[in-house]
C-alpha cells in the first residue's frame, strides 16, 4: 500500500502523524511511504531522516494525496481545505466530528474511508489512540493552569503548591479518566489540594488506590460541580464520551460563582467543550476571560510539545497503520475490532452512531459494508 504522511495545516500544530522509526516499520512489511516536506521539521525529524528510513519526500500535499491510498495525519483535514480524502482513499487520523457538522458532512461527501483514532477502542473500552495524547494533555493542564494563575496573565496570583504557613490552591478536575489521573498527578505533586470527579463508582476505587493523599475522590453531580468549583483555583474539564459531543458540565451562571481569576482548562474542547462558556483558542492566542475567570481551550495542547507528543503517538498508531495496510481496511476491520470501532464515515455513511446521533444523521452500521 502507498501510505502518505500529510504535513499539518491547522494553527500551532507541530505535530506528525509519523515518526522516521515509523516509516522503517512500514518499508519492513513492504508499503511505500510518501511524506511531504518538512512535514516532520517541527518534531524534530528533518526530511533526510525519512530518507534514510525509505520513504520519498514530497513537495506538495496534492501530490502525496493524489499517490497515496492511506493518508495519515495527525489532524482532521479542514472541511474546504482540498486536503479532503477521495472517493475510497483511506484517512487515518484523530478526526473528533461530533464536534463539526460541517466536517461530518465534508467527509460524507468526499467517498473516503475515514478512521479515527479517537474511536478505536479495546474490548475493555479503553481507547488505545487517545492515551498518549492523554497522558501529554493531563501534565499540560496544570502547568498551563498554573501559569495562568500568574496575575500577568490575568490569574489572582495564587501558587498552586502554596508554601510553609500558605495554603495550597485548589484544583478541581472534572473526568477521572487518562487526562484527569494524569493532571492529578501532576496537580497532587506540586502540592496542590486535588479533588477529582468521576461518576463511576469502580473507577473511583481504582483512583484512591493510586492517588496520593492529597487527592480527594468525588462522585461528581451538578451540585458536587456547583460547590467546588466556588472554591476552585484551576478547574479542568477531562470529561470524554467515546466519539461523541462533550456534556456541559460548568454553565455560564456558575462561573459567576467562582473566584475572579481562577482558570478554567478545557482539555474536552475538541469535543466541543465540557464548559459553557469554551471556545477553541490556539496556542498562538491560548485565552480569553470571562466573569473575571480565564478560560484556556486550546484543542491541540499537545502540539506544543510535538517531540514528546509525535514518539508517543507514533509508538501508539504504528501497529493499526501496519495492520490496515497490510490486510486493507475491510479484512483488518473484520478480523480486528478494534480497527472496526474506529470506522466513523465509510464510503458517504455514517458508521459511528454518536456522530450520526450528535447531527440527525442516517447511521449505518460499519457491517452492513463489509
Amino acid at each position: 500500500m502507498i501510505v502518505g504522511i500529510m504535513k499539518e495545516n491547522r494553527a500551532d500544530e507541530n505535530r506528525v502523524a509519523m515518526t522516521p522509526a515509523g516509516v522503517e516499520v512500514m518499508r519492513q512489511n513492504g508499503h511505500t511511504v510518501l511524506v511531504e516536506k518538512a512535514a516532520g521539521a517541527a518534531s524534530g525529524f528533518e526530511d533526510g531522516a525519512y530518507v534514510q528510513m525509505g520513504a520519498e519526500i514530497i513537495s506538495t500535499p496534492e501530490e502525496v494525496l493524489k499517490r497515496s491510498e492511506m493518508i495519515m495525519r495527525v489532524r482532521d483535514p479542514h472541511p474546504l481545505e482540498s486536503g479532503l480524502p477521495r472517493d475510497g482513499q483511506l484517512y487515518f487520523a484523530y478526526l473528533h466530528l461530533a464536534s463539526s457538522e460541517q466536517l461530518s458532512r465534508a467527509l460524507i461527501e468526499s467517498g473516503g474511508i475515514c478512521i479515527a483514532y479517537e474511536t478505536i477502542q479495546k474490548a475493555d473500552g479503553s481507547l488505545p489512540l487517545l492515551k498518549p495524547m492523554g497522558e501529554v494533555a493531563g501534565p499540560m493542564a496544570i502547568h498551563e493552569g498554573a501559569k495562568y494563575l500568574e496575575m500577568e496573565h490575568g490569574g489572582h496570583g495564587v501558587l498552586l503548591g502554596g508554601v510553609p504557613g500558605v495554603d495550597p490552591g485548589t484544583v478541581v478536575i472534572l473526568g477521572g479518566g487518562i487526562v484527569g489521573i494524569n493532571a492529578a498527578k501532576t496537580a497532587c505533586g506540586l502540592g496542590a489540594k486535588v479533588y477529582l470527579l468521576d461518576t463511576n463508582l469502580d473507577r473511583l476505587r481504582y483512583l484512591s488506590d493510586v492517588t496520593p493523599a492529597n487527592c480527594f475522590l468525588v462522585y461528581s453531580s451538578p451540585a458536587t460541580i456547583r460547590d467546588l468549583i466556588t472554591k476552585a483555583d484551576v478547574v479542568v474539564g477531562a470529561v470524554l464520551v467515546p466519539g461523541a459531543r462533550t456534556p456541559t458540565l460548568v454553565t455560564g451562571e456558575m462561573l459567576k460563582t467562582m473566584k475572579k481569576g481562577a482558570v478554567l482548562v478545557d482539555v474536552s474542547i475538541d469535543q466541543g467543550g465540557c464548559f459553557e462558556t469554551s471556545k477553541e483558542t490556539t496556542h498562538t492566542n491560548p485565552t480569553y476571560t470571562i466573569e473575571g475567570v480565564v478560560h484556556y481551550a486550546v484543542s491541540n495542547m499537545p502540539g506544543a510539545l510535538p517531540r514528546t507528543a509525535t514518539v508517543a503517538l507514533t509508538n501508539a498508531t504504528l501497529p493499526y497503520a501496519v495492520e490496515i495496510a497490510n490486510k486493507g481496511w475491510e479484512r483488518a476491520m473484520m478480523e480486528n475490532p478494534e480497527i472496526k470501532a474506529g470506522a466513523n464515515v465509510v464510503n458517504g455513511k455514517v458508521t459511528y452512531k454518536a456522530v450520526a446521533h450528535t447531527f440527525d444523521l442516517e447511521y449505518t452500521p460499519i457491517d452492513e459494508l463489509l
